[in-house]
């Protein structure tokens, strides 16, 4: 497919539109984007004025040459990936869910296979404009008036301001995508492999975890032809479930980007969609995670689920839906207390650096910047653990297993992102993610206050 290109002419009425919208709000309003679908998993509605982004989602430019996009802040990776391949080109990280937006992911981070290699989406970005808390739509560069804002906005998740208008570095593709999955043991094993992994040639790497003794690791590398008969996983196949079949297995590269998608992973295994007879009958068109996401949503506002399982005697349960990044080196403590503590399988397990400056060979030749708001350390290899399940609730303690997950990410030196539930006390939150900074930031971007406090947002208010 191949996404249309935007003007210039009309994203800059656009911008005009929205800046008039949000300056007009009233006074002591709460302030939300009016999207049509959404990444988060903090479920409910708090009363806001809706702000019309529709003029604000496509691509304005692509070129080949100096390997650079322009994008709109509501833009879809999905629509941004149709827009890049057509000239052989695709973003360094891209998200595993087509309905995330580039703003969305810088703004609240995202993570992919390449990250091990290019960092987080945020990292090749080389230019933003942003609407600001205060109402003023300024360029943030990594050097420029507004530097701070650049390393601040990600991890800001909307408090701060949003993203209009991005430049963004691009990476050559070849047409398919071979991958191999080897499979390990022990989380030890697993743990030596990613590290030998990330050292070597590969494009991609990530992995998955079916139990304490059986992990897969997957290397992905850019090829010219296929050497095996290339897979579909948008169809009756699963993807995660190739990994135990398949020691080689190879996809194009658009189905590579997008093979978490069909299935969200693992997650449409709850709606009955991996079994073949409603896969059959369920519309491909159907098999995609915002899909998903929106029944969900509906099923935690009408709390259906809740109701069937006490009419059948079961006791309630509490989601755990949750990323982490951990050190690599702790990552079998971790496997090992979370299988005890909270039982949730499968696992998925990606490697991740913050990216590191290189020359056209590809060799590094400087360190990695930091990030105020998501302190990582720069040189170190990080490996996020995502999981996306529901377990019984402890009686008494209907968050227990939520804060086992971020009690393990402080003992073991890792961090936790935000898009989720948060259940720390705001002097824990407010170290863990660099007050000070944050406070900095916030007076600097929105003085009046008028949007929401990161805190209050992501740990406090039920919207997203």
């Amino acid at each position: 497919m191949t996404a249309s290109i935007t003007s210039h002419a009309a994203h800059a009425a656009a911008v005009e539109a929205l800046v008039a919208g949000y300056r007009a709000v009233p006074p002591g309003s709460s302030v939300r984007l009016r999207k049509p679908s959404s990444n988060l998993f903090r479920f409910g509605r708090t009363p806001a004025v809706e702000l019309d982004t529709s003029g604000l989602t496509g691509v304005l430019e692509v070129d080949p040459v100096t390997r650079t996009a322009v994008v709109q802040g509501m833009t879809t990776y999905e629509d941004l990936v149709d827009a890049t391949l057509p000239h052989g080109l695709m973003p360094l990280v891209v998200p595993q869910l087509k309905t995330i937006t580039l703003g969305g992911a810088v703004t609240g981070l995202g993570i992919e296979s390449s990250s091990f290699r290019h960092g987080l989406p945020h990292e090749s970005v080389r230019e933003m404009d942003v609407l600001t808390g205060g109402g003023d739509v300024v360029t943030a560069t990594p050097d420029g008036e507004h530097a701070d804002l650049y390393a601040g906005f990600p991890n800001s998740y909307g408090t701060l301001g949003y993203a209009l208008r991005l430049v963004i570095d691009l990476q050559p593709v070849k047409p398919y995508v071979r991958l191999t999955h080897r499979r390990h043991d022990t989380a030890a094993d697993v743990t030596a492999a990613i590290v030998e992994a990330c050292a070597g040639p590969y494009d991609f790497v990530d992995g998955v975890v079916f139990s304490a003794g059986e992990h897969y690791l997957t290397l992905g590398e850019f090829v010219d032809e296929p050497l095996t008969p290339v897979s579909d996983y948008t169809g009756q196949q699963v993807f995660y479930r190739s990994l135990r079949r398949r020691a080689v297995d190879h996809l194009t590269v658009r189905d590579y980007i997008w093979r978490w998608d069909t299935d969200w992973f693992w997650c449409s295994r709850a709606f009955g969609v991996q079994q073949p007879v409603v896969r059959a009958l369920w519309p491909r068109r159907w098999r995609r995670s915002d899909v998903y996401r929106r029944l969900v949503a509906w099923d935690r506002r009408q709390g259906v689920s809740d109701r069937l399982r006490r009419l059948g005697g079961l006791p309630p349960e509490e989601p755990v839906v949750q990323d982490v990044e951990i050190p690599v080196a702790r990552l079998p403590e971790f496997l090992e207390a979370f299988h005890t503590d909270v039982g949730i399988a499968p696992v998925w397990l990606c490697p991740l650096k913050l990216r590191e400056p290189r020359d056209g060979s590809g060799a590094v030749i400087g360190p990695a910047r930091s990030w105020p708001l998501y302190p990582m350390t720069p040189g170190e290899l990080y490996v996020n653990a995502g999981f996306w399940s529901a377990v019984p609730q402890e009686p008494g303690r209907p968050d227990a297993h939520n804060r086992r997950v971020e009690q393990l990410v402080a003992q073991l030196g890792g961090h936790k992102s935000l898009y989720s539930t948060v259940h720390y006390s705001e002097d824990e939150f407010w170290r863990r993610y660099n007050g000070t900074a944050y406070r900095a930031l916030k007076e600097r971007y929105d003085p009046r206050g008028v949007l929401p406090d990161l805190y209050r947002k992501v740990a406090e208010a039920k919207g997203g």
